[in-house]
């Protein structure tokens, strides 16, 4: 008998502390991301801008944010949202509404045009202040190392007191 309730006691402690690694990423939406800001929080947000028929998002999805290093930090220090930068709903932010426009090929939605500061490649990462304000777009696809670095850099804060190039040559080289 006491074999089994220590092999349930044991058996309950390892359910209950899952690592930051195995928990799965929750996507926001840009209004929930904006609810949190608005309440106030300790974490920075990061905006992923996608299209459904982009296969380099889908590629980032796969391989750079299920890297458990990039998750664990991320889920650590940011708020993660998703943006589909053609959604057909419009978003109403500070007063102001964004909506789809363009027709065919040309079809985007202008938040996204905003936060990509007009640059609509995909993927396209937004990272963000604690107040939801931009920090930086980031245009293209980064696999796990490269993006961790970047994520780090404006994460940790270190933007606020040494440039890219600073921070870039305290790095290790990747394999």
């Amino acid at each position: 008998m006491n074999r089994l309730l220590f092999f349930l006691v044991i058996s309950a402690i390892g359910l209950s502390s899952v690592s930051a690694q195995e928990q799965s990423i929750k996507w926001l939406s840009f209004e929930e991301a904006a609810e949190i800001a608005e309440k106030g929080t300790s974490k920075k947000f990061f905006i992923d801008v996608y299209t459904d028929w982009c296969g380099w998002c889908k590629k980032m999805d796969k391989d750079t944010f299920n890297d458990p290093k990039v998750k664990a930090y991320m889920l650590k220090n940011y708020h993660m949202v998703k943006l589909d930068a053609e959604q057909a709903a419009p978003i109403t932010y500070k007063g102001e509404t964004y909506e789809l426009v363009g027709s065919g090929r040309s079809t985007y939605h202008e938040l996204a045009y905003a936060l990509t500061q007009g640059n609509l490649s995909y993927p396209t990462v937004v990272f963000m202040t604690e107040r939801f304000e931009v920090l930086s777009p980031l245009a293209g696809f980064y696999p796990a190392d490269p993006f961790l670095q970047i994520a780090t850099y404006f994460g940790d804060s270190l933007y606020e007191t040494m440039t890219w190039q600073d921070y870039e040559a305290t790095l290790k080289p990747t394999d």
